[in-house]
């Protein structure tokens, strides 16, 4: 198994609520760290559903997690659905739900599945091997344009134009059928400095968001998990980029918001309902000492909301 470090563990764990005999969801379970600290803080009965679209994730994380197997219900599946996979189950409302957006070890050491630039491996970029469409539709079929779109709106990346232009005339040659290939062109033309990121870091990024539809699915996905909380369960997320976290925090925003009815109306009108209190008006960072164990934790940020209780703090 990949060496997996999870992302802020202690401190989700302790802003998670975990209620001894509850129910939580984990939309991300994996290769189950997060998981495996949730089940620990609920037991001797609290259970956990274990989502993630990830074939090979789900493998490694009912390993990890074995020791709670009959505590544990594994679903194959996008967060977006999460509503009916409760459903399924006949689960109403539960105690917490979280998400940990970040990209595992095993995804990123892995060359056939083309999160990798270092590696070369097919341009995949696929969460769920079921899905047909691939970064390499993206790279290979797009027109220009929609290629410089994705790039700048999902990658925020400077030198748009120039990349899409550069793809566009290699693939007229032949096709760009590997990471490496798609990474050195793109190096070719941007060029590098030393002690910066790969530049083509903000591309292959951009290209796994469209690919997997992320940010969609991530819109989608919250207002679901804050309705199906119960009264006080709380909703934590941990995101790895300035496009999700923004998502994350005007959607908590938003469900805060109370009456929007203008001061000068005698009584609200507009049937507007604060839903959740915003517990981390700041995001949680990981601390120093946590970043120099995992490198790949100083872009972590952690954000958590309650669900309200009834007639309570309207």
């Amino acid at each position: 198994m990949c060496d997996h470090v999870p992302v802020l563990l202690k401190e989700m764990v302790e802003w998670f609520g975990c209620v001894r005999g509850g129910t939580f969801v984990d939309c991300t379970v994996g290769l189950g760290g997060h998981a495996a600290a949730i089940l620990e803080r609920v037991a001797p009965s609290g259970r956990l559903i274990a989502i993630d679209a990830d074939e090979e994730a789900l493998g490694k994380a009912r390993e990890a997690l074995s020791a709670w197997k009959e505590r544990v219900t594994y679903v194959r599946d996008n967060f977006r659905n999460l509503r009916k996979i409760l459903e399924s189950f006949g689960v109403e409302d539960v105690d917490g739900v979280f998400f940990d957006l970040g990209m595992s070890s095993a995804q990123l050491q892995s060359p056939s599945r083309g999160f990798a630039l270092y590696k070369t491996g097919p341009l995949d970029m696929r969460f769920d091997g079921r899905q047909r469409f691939t970064a390499a539709d993206i790279v290979n079929r797009y027109p220009e344009a929609e290629i410089m779109r994705i790039i700048s709106e999902f990658g925020e990346e400077r030198f748009t134009r120039r990349i899409a232009s550069a793809v566009v005339r290699r693939r007229e040659k032949s096709e760009i059928t590997s990471t490496t290939e798609l990474a050195e062109l793109i190096e070719g033309v941007v060029g590098r400095r030393r002690g910066r990121i790969h530049p083509a870091t903000k591309t292959f990024q951009s290209l796994r968001i469209a690919v997997n539809g992320e940010l969609e699915s991530l819109r989608d996905a919250l207002p679901e998990a804050i309705s199906a909380l119960r009264p006080g369960g709380r909703l934590v997320v941990i995101s790895y980029h300035s496009l999700e976290d923004r998502i994350v925090k005007q959607t908590f925003r938003e469900f805060e918001k109370g009456c929007v009815c203008p001061p000068s109306f005698p009584v609200c009108t507009c049937g507007r309902v604060s839903e959740v209190k915003v517990l981390t008006r700041k995001p949680i960072r990981p601390s120093q000492a946590e970043i120099e164990k995992n490198r790949r934790s100083r872009s972590g940020r952690m954000r958590v909301c309650e669900r309200k209780r009834r007639n309570a703090d309207m």
